[in-house]
C-alpha cells in the first residue's frame, strides 16, 4: 500500500458519499449540509461545486446519463444538462433527513434516513420506474451500503449499533436475512461509510477513529489506513484501475482551529482494485 496523499484542501464542512464512475471523468462526492455536489476532474485535479438541495445525501450515476440523488427528504433525478427533478418528500419537515445510499446489481437505488430518535429511520428503495418502497425499518443512522462482487450479499451500517451487518440479496426478494458481521471496538471509532473491493473485502471509514480499516468477508481485520484527521466519513475505490481509495472527511463538531485539514479529500493506492459501482436504471 502506498503512502496517504491529500488530494484537496479542507473544502467541505461535512464531506460524504464519494463515488467514482468513468462517465464522470473523476470522483464525485457531497458536502452534505451545504447541499452541494463536488466533482474532481481526474486529469487536472480541479474541483467544481454544484448546489443541489438543503441536504445532498448520496449520489450515483444513471444508466442514461446524469445522476440519481438522495436529498433532504427524498429522491431526485439530475439530467446530464444539470437540471433536477425532485420526486417528492417521503416524510414531513422535521429533524429526520436522508443520509447514505447506493445502487444494487439490478439498478435500484437505496438511500436511508437518519434520526435523532433511536429506531425511527428507514432504508428506502427507488426502482427504475420511480416507485419507492421500504427495504428496512428500525434504523437510527443509515450509513454505508455496498454489494459483494458476486452480488449475493450486501454490507450495511446503522452507525449506533457499532457494527457492519450483512444481508442476503437477490433480485426478487431484495435484502433479507440481516445479521451482524463485524463488531467495531468502541476505541476504533464509529462505523460510517464503506466500500467493497474485488476480493470481497470491506473498507470501512471510522468516524472519530481517524482511520479506515479493511475487513475480510468473514469479518477479520486485514489492514488499516490512518489519517491525520479524526473524522473520516466514507470511502470509494476509483481511478482508471480502481485502485485509488478515496476518503472523505468532516469537521463536524470540531472546535474552531482544531484539525485545520479536516474536510479534505484523501487518497491512497491499494493492492486490490475495486469493482465498478452499479448505476441507477431509471
Amino acid at each position: 500500500m502506498a503512502d496517504l496523499e491529500q488530494v484537496t484542501g479542507p473544502i467541505a464542512y461535512h464531506a460524504e458519499g464519494p463515488a467514482w464512475h468513468s462517465s464522470w471523468g473523476g470522483l464525485r462526492w457531497v458536502d452534505m449540509f451545504a447541499g452541494d455536489i463536488l466533482a474532481l476532474d481526474a486529469a487536472t485535479g480541479r474541483v467544481t461545486r454544484t448546489h443541489l438541495a438543503t441536504v445532498a445525501a448520496a449520489i450515483r450515476a444513471r444508466s442514461g446519463g446524469g445522476m440519481v440523488a438522495g436529498i433532504t427528504r427524498g429522491f431526485a433525478l439530475i439530467d446530464p444538462d444539470g437540471s433536477m427533478r425532485r420526486l417528492g418528500d417521503l416524510w414531513a419537515p422535521g429533524p429526520l433527513r436522508m443520509n447514505e445510499g447506493a445502487c444494487d446489481p439490478h439498478g435500484r437505488f437505496y438511500c436511508g434516513s437518519m434520526s435523532q430518535t433511536p429506531g425511527a429511520a428507514t432504508l428506502y428503495r427507488l426502482d427504475a420506474d420511480l416507485r419507492v418502497s421500504v427495504a428496512e425499518t428500525g434504523i437510527t443512522i443509515s450509513n454505508g451500503l455496498a454489494w459483494s462482487p458476486d452480488g449475493g450479499c450486501a454490507y450495511y451500517i446503522d452507525t449506533p449499533t457499532g457494527r457492519v451487518d450483512v444481508f442476503d440479496y437477490d433480485e426478487t426478494t431484495g435484502l433479507t436475512g440481516r445479521r451482524p458481521l463485524i463488531a467495531i471496538p468502541a476505541d476504533h471509532g464509529h462505523p460510517d461509510g464503506l466500500t467493497v473491493d474485488a476480493d470481497g473485502y470491506v473498507w470501512v471509514a471510522l468516524y472519530n477513529g481517524g482511520a479506515v480499516r479493511r475487513y475480510s468477508p468473514d469479518g477479520r481485520e486485514d489492514a488499516v489506513v490512518r489519517l491525520p484527521v479524526s473524522k473520516p466519513t466514507a470511502v470509494a475505490l476509483g481511478g482508471d484501475d480502481l485502485r485509488s481509495l478515496y476518503i472523505t472527511t468532516s469537521r463536524e463538531y470540531l472546535p474552531a482551529g482544531a484539525e485545520p485539514e479536516a474536510g479534505s479529500l484523501y487518497r491512497v493506492t491499494v493492492d486490490v482494485p475495486g469493482v465498478p459501482l452499479h448505476m441507477f436504471a431509471g
